[in-house]
């Protein structure tokens, strides 16, 4: 018996798991990679396609941990700097265009630390883009709506250590 694409996907990423590598995210990246390319004839991507849900589970793995997720953005949507604490995350656009930019946090003898923007990446369909712990980035929707996918390390609704930031007067901070 075959299964779809999706669980082809969570199967191969469950056979590789384990501690946070440069192969698991290869791994990881390339089997995401293959799962946009995945035949929007198949029953759960083509419902994804044509509900277009602003977030919804796809897998979660029962031992592992790990979430994969579609979101749909509207075009404009933007999203402010933040991290994944000591998560990682691995966004694949479906449809649309994201821009994710990335940044640096940075600060100065008594100075309050603030961001600064190392540059942004346009993420068209069939593209992955990686933030590992720590990375800190925003996302926009360029072209849409876009559909994306983002497979997490783990739940991120329980991760405590994630930043996110505000812009106050133009200088991104951490936010309360």
């Amino acid at each position: 018996m075959t299964g779809t694409s999706l669980d082809l996907f969570a199967g191969r990423v469950r056979d590789n798991w384990g501690a946070l590598t440069s192969e698991l995210i290869q791994n990881c990246r390339v089997r995401l990679a293959e799962l946009l390319q995945a035949p929007r004839t198949e029953a759960w991507l083509a419902d994804l396609c044509h509900e277009r849900p602003e977030s919804r589970e796809l897998y979660r793995d029962p031992v592992h941990g790990f979430v994969l997720l579609a979101h749909t953005e509207a075009e404009g949507r933007y999203r402010m700097p933040h991290d994944h604490g000591e998560s990682w995350v691995i966004y694949g656009v479906l449809h649309g265009e994201m821009e994710m930019g990335t940044y640096a946090r940075v600060q100065g003898p008594g100075e309050a630390p603030r961001l600064v923007k190392r540059g942004s990446t346009l993420v068209r369909p069939g593209d992955v883009q990686v933030y590992l712990p720590g990375d800190i980035h925003d996302t926009r929707c360029v072209s849409g709506p876009a559909i994306q996918f983002r497979f997490t390390a783990r739940d991120l609704r329980l991760e405590t250590t994630m930043v996110r930031y505000a812009d106050q007067g133009g200088i991104w901070v951490p936010s309360a």
